[in-house]
C-alpha cells in the first residue's frame, strides 16, 4: 500500500519493521511468554514456597488464585482499553508492569506479600493478553488467522515446556525467588522488541470507556470468583457463600442491564450475537475449569508423594509441555482443512481419555505412566484452546478485538479460578474423609487436632516429617493413598467436563467474520 493510500485511511507510514505480521506474532510472543514461564515455574515453586513461608494449602492456592482472580476481573476491561486507546500502549503499559512486579515478588519476605503481589501482578498480565490477540487480529486478517494461533501455540508450548525446567533449576540451585526474577531480562526483551516492532491501531468510533460498566463488571466478577475460592473455607450453604453468589447475580443481571442502554458498551452484547463467540467462551471456561484444577495437585504428586526433586518435577511434566509445541501447528492446519466442530470435539475427547488415564495413576507411578496422558492431553488440549480463541477473536468485530480478546482470556482465567477452588476442595475433602480409613485403628489413637493437621498434610501429598519407627512408615502410607484418592477423584470429574465440552463443541458454526473500522495512529 501506498504513503497516500495510507494517509487516506487515517494511518501514519509505519517505520521499519512496523506492522510486518511475522514479527508482531514475534514481539506479542515475548510479552506473553513472560506470563506463561511465571505460570509454569510458580507451579513448581510452590512445594518449596510452602516450606520457606510457612504458607498452608490455602495460601498456596491463593498465590495462584490471586492472579486469577486479578486476571478474571480486568480482562474484558483491559480489552476495552485497547481498543480505546491503542492495543500496543496497553500491551507495553502490561510488559512493564508485569515485569516490574515479578522484581517485587522476587523480594517479597512474607506469603501475605507475596500474595498481595500475585494480585497486582495478575492485573498487568490482564493488560498483556487481549492486546497481543487483538495484535495478532490485525496482523492476520481472514483465513491467515489459523496458521497464526497455530504459531502462537507452539510458541506458548514451548515457553510452558521450558517452564519447568528453568523452574526446576533455578528453584533447585538458587532460590524460589529467582523464578520471579527470570522475568526481568525478559520483560525487558519484550519491551525493547516491542517499541521497534508492533504498530499501533485503535478502533476509530470508541471515544471513552464505560466505567459505571467497568464498575459493575468487578463487582460481579470478584463477587464469583471470591465465592467459590473462599467456599471450601466457610461452607457452600455459609451464609457468607451465599451472599457473595447472590451478589454476583444481582450486579451481573444490572450490569446486562446497563450495556443494553449505554451508547458504548464495555462488552457490547451483540458481540455474542455469533453463536460460535458464545460456544467458544463456554469452551474455554469448561477446558480451563478441567486442565488448572486437576493440573494444580500434579507437583504436590510428583514432590510430596513420590519425593522427587523441583527439577525432576519439571522434567516429569515435560511431555505435555513439549508436546504442545508439535501439537499447536497441527491443530491450526487441522481446523483450517477440517472446521473447527470436529477439530475441537475430537481435542475434548483425547482430552478426556488423557484425565481418565491420569485417574488411574498409582503411588509409584513410572516416568512412562504419566507421559502417555501427558502427549495425549497436549494433543488433546492444542485443538481447543487454537480454535476457541480463533472463533472467538476471529468472529468478533475488528473493533471489537480487544474485548473479544478479554473474554477469550477471562472465561480461561473463571474456569481456571473455579477449577483450582472446586476440584481443590473435593479433592482436599476426599482426602480426609478416606484418610481416618487407610491409618486403621491407628486413627483412634490420634488426637482431634493433630488429626486435622495430618488432612492438611496428605491433602498436599506429604506426612508430618521426623517421623520414626513403623508408626511413621503406617501414616506416611496413609497420607499418600489418601492423597491418590483425592487426586484420582478430581481427575475423574475432569474428564466427565471434557465430554461435556466435546458435546458443546458440536453445535460450533464459524459465522462470517464481521469488519469493523479501525485507524492506525502510529
Amino acid at each position: 500500500m501506498t504513503t497516500q493510500a495510507v494517509a487516506e485511511r487515517g494511518e501514519s507510514p509505519p517505520g521499519r519493521g512496523q506492522g510486518s505480521a511475522w514479527l508482531t506474532l514475534l514481539a506479542v510472543s515475548l510479552g506473553v511468554i513472560m506470563v506463561m514461564l511465571d505460570g509454569t515455574v510458580v507451579a513448581i515453586a510452590n512445594p518449596v514456597i510452602a516450606e520457606d513461608l510457612k504458607a498452608s494449602l490455602a495460601d498456596l492456592q491463593w498465590v495462584t488464585s490471586g492472579y486469577l482472580l486479578a486476571l478474571a476481573v480486568f480482562l474484558i476491561t483491559a480489552g476495552k482499553l485497547g481498543d480505546l486507546f491503542g492495543h500496543k500502549r496497553i500491551f507495553l503499559i502490561g510488559v512493564v508492569g508485569f515485569t516490574l512486579v515479578s522484581l517485587m515478588i522476587g523480594l517479597s519476605s512474607s506469603v501475605g506479600m507475596l500474595i498481595a503481589l500475585r494480585v497486582l501482578q495478575g492485573l498487568f498480565g490482564a493488560l498483556l493478553q487481549p492486546a497481543a490477540l487483538a495484535l495478532l487480529r490485525m496482523a492476520f486478517p481472514g483465513e491467515r488467522l489459523n496458521m497464526a494461533m497455530g504459531a502462537w501455540g507452539a510458541i506458548l508450548g514451548l515457553s510452558s515446556a521450558a517452564g519447568p525446567i528453568i523452574g526446576g533449576v533455578l528453584v533447585e540451585n538458587v532460590s524460589w525467588q529467582s523464578v520471579f526474577f527470570v522475568n526481568v531480562p525478559v520483560g525487558a526483551a519484550a519491551l525493547a522488541f516491542g517499541l521497534w516492532a508492533l504498530k499501533e491501531s485503535r478502533a476509530r468510533t470508541l471515544s471513552r470507556v464505560d466505567w459505571p460498566g467497568v464498575m459493575l463488571l468487578s463487582v460481579t466478577m470478584f463477587s464469583l470468583v471470591w465465592a467459590i475460592i473462599k467456599a471450601p473455607d466457610w461452607g457452600w450453604g455459609d451464609i457468607k457463600t451465599v451472599g457473595f453468589l447472590a451478589l454476583a447475580v444481582v450486579v451481573g443481571a444490572v450490569f446486562l442491564f446497563w450495556q443494553t442502554r449505554t451508547a458504548e458498551p464495555l462488552l457490547p452484547l451483540s458481540l455474542f450475537s455469533n453463536a460460535s463467540v458464545s460456544i467458544g467462551t463456554v469452551l474455554m471456561i469448561l477446558v480451563s475449569f478441567s486442565m488448572m484444577g486437576a493440573m494444580f495437585f500434579l507437583t504436590f504428586f510428583f514432590q510430596g508423594v513420590h519425593g522427587l526433586s523441583p527439577l525432576d518435577s519439571g522434567l516429569r511434566m515435560l511431555p505435555m509441555s513439549a508436546g504442545m509445541i508439535v501439537a499447536s501447528p497441527i491443530a491450526g492446519v487441522l481446523i483450517g482443512r477440517l472446521g473447527p466442530k470436529s477439530t475441537i470435539a475430537g481435542g475434548m475427547v483425547v482430552t478426556a481419555i488423557a484425565m481418565f488415564l491420569m485417574s488411574r495413576l498409582s503411588v509409584d507411578a513410572a516416568f512412562i505412566d504419566s507421559a502417555i496422558p501427558f502427549v495425549l492431553l497436549a494433543f488433546g488440549l492444542s485443538p481447543v484452546f487454537v480454535g476457541a480463541t480463533e472463533i472467538i477473536v476471529g468472529n468478533a468485530p475488528e473493533d471489537l478485538s480487544g474485548v473479544a480478546g478479554g473474554v477469550q482470556n477471562s472465561a480461561m482465567q473463571v474456569g481456571g479460578a473455579l477449577g483450582t477452588a472446586i476440584l481443590g476442595a473435593i479433592v482436599s475433602a476426599k482426602v480426609a474423609s478416606v484418610l481416618p480409613g487407610h491409618l486403621g485403628q491407628a486413627a483412634a489413637a490420634i488426637p482431634p487436632e493433630q488429626m486435622e493437621g495430618l488432612k492438611q498434610l496428605a491433602s498436599v501429598g506429604m506426612a508430618p516429617p521426623g517421623l520414626t519407627g513403623p508408626a511413621a512408615e503406617l501414616i506416611t502410607k496413609a497420607a499418600h493413598m489418601s492423597f491418590m484418592d483425592g487426586l484420582h477423584l478430581g481427575f475423574q470429574m475432569s474428564a466427565g467436563i471434557a465430554v461435556v465440552a466435546a458435546i458443546f463443541a458440536l453445535f460450533v458454526k464459524v459465522g462470517r467474520k464481521t469488519e469493523g473500522a479501525v485507524v492506525h495512529v502510529g
